[in-house]
């Protein structure tokens, strides 16, 4: 999926879509990318002079990349967090990396869904995750 295509899942637009593409591996796997600019805004100030992705959107990035997964359950709904559990950082991410996300759907109970999450640069390890969502219906 192209970044088009996303938005017609995700409900975020510029400055927090942060997923630029998308592939579904199969029934519970999905893989997201982002190549991290520069200029960002939450670069700005995020150390200066020696720039690094803040965790929370590095958990942002895989949590896209997961709602990917729910793309046939998410219509008229919103994903919102619930919960991250054992969230460890590895390794820093800067401008000119590409995080690769690759999510895996453990479980789902009613509205509320269970990702076991990884964020990559180059194969190595920077970011991983066990995320929950809850797919809330949209009230007009």
């Amino acid at each position: 999926m192209n970044q088009e295509e996303i938005k017609k899942i995700l409900p975020h637009r510029d400055n927090m879509l942060l997923v630029e593409e998308s592939e579904v591996v199969d029934e519970v796997t999905a893989k997201g990318r982002y190549t991290i600019k520069g200029d960002e805004f939450f670069l700005q100030g995020h150390f200066p002079g020696n720039p690094v992705v803040p965790g929370v959107i590095l958990c942002e990035m895989m949590g896209q990349a997961s709602c990917c997964l729910l793309a046939d359950k998410v219509s008229n709904c919103t994903p919102y967090f619930t919960k991250m559990n054992n969230v460890k950082f590895k390794n820093p991410v800067k401008p000119g990396d590409t995080l690769e996300s690759v999510c895996t759907l453990t479980k789902n109970r009613g509205p509320f869904y269970f990702i076991d999450a990884k964020g990559y640069v180059d194969g190595k390890l920077c970011v991983s995750a066990e995320l929950s969502f809850a797919l809330i219906e949209n009230k007009d």
